[in-house]
């Protein structure tokens, strides 16, 4: 009788386990996921030992969702690199910003056409600068030529300047003063410059219009209805939740690592860059976009209508910008849309497929010294996310 107990005992534990491998493993898991899965471990290894110190990737879809890290998540410690842990995503918070402008434009409380005077009397004037001629889309597109204020609030870029003026705080409207400082770069429209302050003016358009913050209108817009539960906007609050890897920024080339997980307020607290999420949050945020959940098919469109982002600017070849959002071709035909973000010590790049059944996102958490290195890191960082791409249009039980 106890023979018999111990072999049903055992039949149940091996039932029981299978039924929870079954539901582990991702539909469709075959001969092809452990290859792509090991695929992505290389990719993320090979930017290890370029020198970033910890890299995660997370690739959702149709059949599954595959993770891997590589490097260390503190370099003090050794620990690894968080699992989904919280990311700073910089820039990638203008997504979430251009979204609720355009949602605005579908409910009829704003054109896309309006200028920046119409929401901003008097704000954007002086050095050439004229807020009578940029519009919000131009804003949005960045072909506003409007100046970026980034470099006026780095005095010191140093370890030692990152630790001095890591705390201060700017209000939107100083941003803007700062950048009015310079020149614009072009005429509205005549070309295309990647500016921070169009973001910075976009967050203050939000607060024309509606009465509300940019960041009020994010969570009640799409945070709250999409359940973005780790996905946060922090204002001047520095710090990263837990769990999450350190970052960190090498200011010289060959220098030390300086730990940067604490934000860099003067650049990190506004439109244009400030949001806290994690991977899986960025993938269910893209997915809804591009699948039609946030925007009417118009303002879809409007969003999607792209310019030409010229060659010398950084970006993927043939790379072309929305509004907040980015196009970049794959080697396997197609492409997909995104926006990068990255800061002192942290590059994060999500990118989904036209329908938002495939979405990978690569977090890199060390940004190196000299530019020819960190030019690099982005296209490794690219060419991952290119080889995840193709490799998943296969079909998942092939190699």
């Amino acid at each position: 009788m106890s023979i018999m107990r111990s072999r049903t005992s055992r039949w149940t534990v091996l039932v029981l386990a299978v039924a929870l491998l079954a539901l582990l493993v991702p539909a469709g898991f075959g001969a092809a996921a452990p290859d792509r899965l090991s695929r992505l471990q290389r990719d993320a290894d090979a930017l290890r030992d370029d020198g970033t110190t910890g890299v995660s990737v997370r690739l959702e879809t149709p059949h599954g969702v595959w993770a891997v890290r590589s490097g260390v998540g503190d370099l003090s410690t050794g620990q690894p690199v968080a699992t989904n842990g919280y990311l700073r995503i910089g820039s990638t918070t203008k997504t979430f910003v251009a979204t609720v402008l355009l949602q605005l434009a579908g409910e009829g409380r704003l054109s896309l056409d309006d200028t920046v005077d119409t929401w901003l009397p008097g704000l954007v004037h002086g050095r050439g600068n004229d807020g009578h001629r940029v519009t919000l889309r131009q804003l949005l597109q960045h072909t506003s030529g409007l100046p970026d204020y980034i470099g006026d609030v780095v005095p010191d870029l140093s370890a030692a300047g990152y630790r001095a003026n890591r705390w201060t705080t700017y209000t939107s409207q100083q941003r803007v003063a700062f950048a009015l400082k310079h020149q614009p770069s072009f005429e509205p429209g005549a070309c295309w410059e990647y500016s921070n302050t169009n973001y910075v003016l976009l967050g203050m358009v939000i607060k024309a219009v509606t009465g509300h913050s940019w960041e009020y209108e994010v969570r009640a817009r799409i945070l709250r209805p999409l359940r973005l539960t780790r996905t946060l906007i922090p204002g001047n609050w520095p710090f990263l939740p837990g769990p999450h890897a350190r970052n960190y920024q090498q200011f010289e080339p060959g220098g030390a690592m300086t730990d940067t997980t604490v934000a860099y307020l003067p650049f990190d607290a506004d439109a244009d860059g400030s949001m806290i999420s994690t991977a899986a949050d960025t993938t269910r945020f893209f997915t809804a976009l591009v699948q039609g959940r946030l925007l009417a098919p118009a303002q879809l469109a409007e969003m999607q209508r792209t310019v030409e982002v010229p060659a010398d600017r950084g970006f993927p070849p043939d790379t072309r910008d929305g509004l907040g959002l980015f196009w970049t071709p794959l080697s396997c035909g197609g492409g997909y849309w995104g926006h990068s973000g990255d800061g002192f010590g942290y590059l994060v790049w999500p990118a989904t497929t036209p329908d938002g059944r495939t979405t990978v996102t690569v977090s890199l958490h060390s940004r190196p010294g000299d530019e020819s290195s960190a030019t690099r890191q982005i296209q490794d960082a690219t060419a991952l996310v290119d080889r995840a791409q193709c490799s998943a249009r296969r079909s998942p039980t092939s190699t």
